[in-house]
């Protein structure tokens, strides 16, 4: 159902970035074979911009496109003030998905999400609010974010029982984060009939050749995103060093290595991607022309994952 590579709106879609290169971005990734746009509530900045900017786009450009877009958007992080601007209450998600729809000039979106497990809120409320914009023909399809293994337990029984099956599990998955893979996720959710879709597939730019000499000026590091400088420590670079030199040997770059690799077998559909420029983007559609991975290059590659 979704595309391989997916493209993610949570940077460069807010008001800091120019509408222009939005655009570009969009049509750039739908000629290369893209259909699925991965937004939520409270990407910006501002909270719900990037949402605002898509929906400007599609009523610009993409309307007689509709029907061939995968449009995802999800609810759990904090929007607004007060109670029910936050978590995974009924009366949140609901209210959320209304504001979404608006921003984005949809009737409906093809998948929404629960974009965080909340302790507070009994399961069954969160997971019958998701059922409902089902039936209601506000969302085709239903997906679970971040999650813990044992509630996923219950969300893939219960939603079953209801004939609003999980269709995706979206977790952080990358080379330098297996937590998926330790926990069971993975596994879980393809015994489920569930796909699994992995956000932050680069590390938020470590796994490319970005910070191969260090931080440049120009860098997110650089600019006190989210990814902090304690982040490249010197042995995470050692790291980052040895997976290069394995892709350059492959005739690859380690962007485009380390999207292959979540990419090589069925556990995971898609892999979400932000870009800044439409040649990065294409940069990194080339890792769906990787070679397959020899028995060799799997084993050097988690010799340098945990140098």
């Amino acid at each position: 159902l979704l595309s391989a590579v997916s493209l993610g709106l949570w940077h460069n879609f807010g008001d800091t970035s120019s509408y222009a290169n939005m655009e570009k971005l969009c049509f750039t990734a739908f000629d290369n074979g893209i259909t699925h746009f991965d937004l939520a509530n409270n990407y910006g900045p501002p909270y719900g911009e990037a949402e605002r900017n898509f929906g400007e786009h599609m009523r610009r450009d993409w309307k007689p496109h509709r029907d061939e877009l995968i449009i995802s958007t999800k609810a759990g992080y904090d929007m607004w003030l007060g109670p029910y601007g936050n978590w995974g209450s009924r009366k949140y998600l609901m209210a959320s998905l209304h504001q979404s729809l608006k921003r984005i000039n949809l009737e409906y979106v093809d998948l929404f999400y629960s974009h965080r497990f909340d302790p507070e809120t009994p399961l069954e409320e969160t997971l019958q609010a998701l059922v409902d914009m089902v039936r209601q023909g506000k969302a085709l399809y239903i997906g679970i974010s971040r999650w813990p293994y044992e509630a996923m337990k219950t969300a893939y029984q219960y939603l079953s029982e209801r004939d609003v099956p999980c269709l995706i599990y979206q977790g952080c998955y990358n080379l330098f984060y297996r937590e998926p893979e330790k926990e069971g996720i993975l596994k879980q959710a393809k015994e489920n009939g569930s796909g699994f879709i992995s956000f932050s597939p680069l590390a938020q730019g470590l796994l490319t050749d970005r910070y191969l000499n260090g931080i440049p000026e120009d860098s997110r590091i650089a600019h006190g995103g989210h990814l902090k400088k304690e982040s490249l420590t010197e042995t995470t670079l050692k790291r980052i060093q040895a997976l290069n030199a394995i892709a350059q040997r492959r005739g690859q770059t380690l962007a485009e290595m380390a999207l292959a690799w979540i990419l090589k077998d069925d556990y995971v559909t898609s892999v979400i991607v932000g870009a800044s420029s439409t040649a990065q983007l294409e940069k990194n559609l080339k890792a769906l022309e990787s070679p397959t991975f020899t028995p060799e290059e799997l084993e050097e590659i988690e010799k340098a994952c945990n140098i």
